[in-house]
């Protein structure tokens, strides 16, 4: 029987399943099997773009009057209530006896039901014989409002990877101090700054840079942005978050390449590096270690498989 605190269900793009297994295993120190997973470690699921719901397990045993019995134990009053059934993989329970489960503990709870606009949610769910009962949190996708910025362009990271490249980078810790060095139009500084990060961000281009700034007015967030050469950054960062240019509506070669890198390493320890070209002679030549990698692909009119290299400094001998 599983003694984790919560259970979180997942959801992911078919192109995205490299960088779903690396965040999981960057946030929870587990691999990803199957559509759900349980642990100790507690993650806002809209700080994910994968997690869907995380229960809060309340109770858990294999014998099913038990449950029922340390629910009344637990006296729930809740006006405004709703139940679900949590259907998990391998859970083969027919819909009617779902339906009849949720009926007894609905009329346990104490309180009017709301189906449609509820102020608490519980789920019920089984996996391999245990009975696992909660409350529920959903991500409710607010953040897909980042979607309508008023600032974009056709090769911009999408939002599952921008919110993925935080928490790699961040491995899941507000305290963490961030940099988006090459920041385009802010598309990783939005979801850093909704999911309540400590982002700053930088890119030598105006264009750019005033494309960040008008992007998170918009959505009334406030941090620092400089219209600055990533060399001239003197402040010292936990991480820096590095989008390198693909030479597409940004020069870039192997020299601009080498300097970001160079630069971003001498103002963070940990490195995360999205590029479309192969760069492991670059990030040895500056004393990185590559510690994970992960890829994702571009689904559109021009299809790419963008690199995500994780680094971080050797240790001095």
């Amino acid at each position: 029987m599983q003694k984790e605190q919560f259970l979180y269900t997942i959801k992911y793009n078919s192109n995205e399943i490299s960088m779903c297994e690396l965040e999981t295993k960057i946030l929870f120190d587990q691999a990803l099997q199957g559509n759900h997973f349980f642990s100790d470690v507690k993650i806002e699921p809209d700080s994910s773009a994968f997690i869907k719901k995380r229960i809060d397990i309340l109770f858990a045993t294999d014998n099913y009057d038990e449950l029922l019995e340390n629910i009344k134990a637990k006296d729930i009053c809740a006006e405004g209530f709703k139940l679900e059934y949590e259907k998990l993989k391998g859970d083969e329970i027919s819909y009617k006896p779902r339906l009849n489960k949720l009926r007894d503990i609905g009329y346990i709870i104490t309180g009017e039901p709301d189906y449609y606009n509820p102020t608490i949610t519980y789920a019920l769910c089984n996996y391999e014989g245990v009975w696992y009962f909660g409350e529920s949190i959903r991500d409710d996708a607010e953040w897909q409002k980042h979607n309508d910025k008023p600032c974009s362009f056709s090769n911009s990271l999408s939002m599952n990877t921008a919110k993925t490249l935080v928490n790699i980078a961040s491995k899941g810790s507000k305290e963490s101090r961030l940099i988006d060095t090459c920041c385009g139009v802010g598309t990783v500084m939005l979801e850093g700054c909704y999911a309540g990060f400590n982002i700053e961000g930088c890119d030598i281009n105006w264009k750019a840079y005033n494309h960040t700034t008008k992007n998170l007015e918009h959505y009334g967030y406030s941090t620092k942005v400089y219209n600055e050469d990533i060399k001239n950054i003197t402040q010292k960062y936990d991480a820096a978050i590095i989008d390198l240019p693909y030479n597409l509506y940004s020069a870039s070669s192997d020299e601009i390449v080498e300097n970001i890198i160079a630069s971003a390493s001498r103002i963070a320890s940990r490195l995360v590096i999205v590029s479309i070209t192969d760069i492991k002679a670059i990030i040895e030549k500056y004393n990185l270690e590559m510690v994970d990698f992960c890829t994702v692909d571009k689904i559109g009119k021009v299809k790419f498989t963008r690199n995500i290299w994780v680094c971080e400094l050797r240790a001095e001998l």
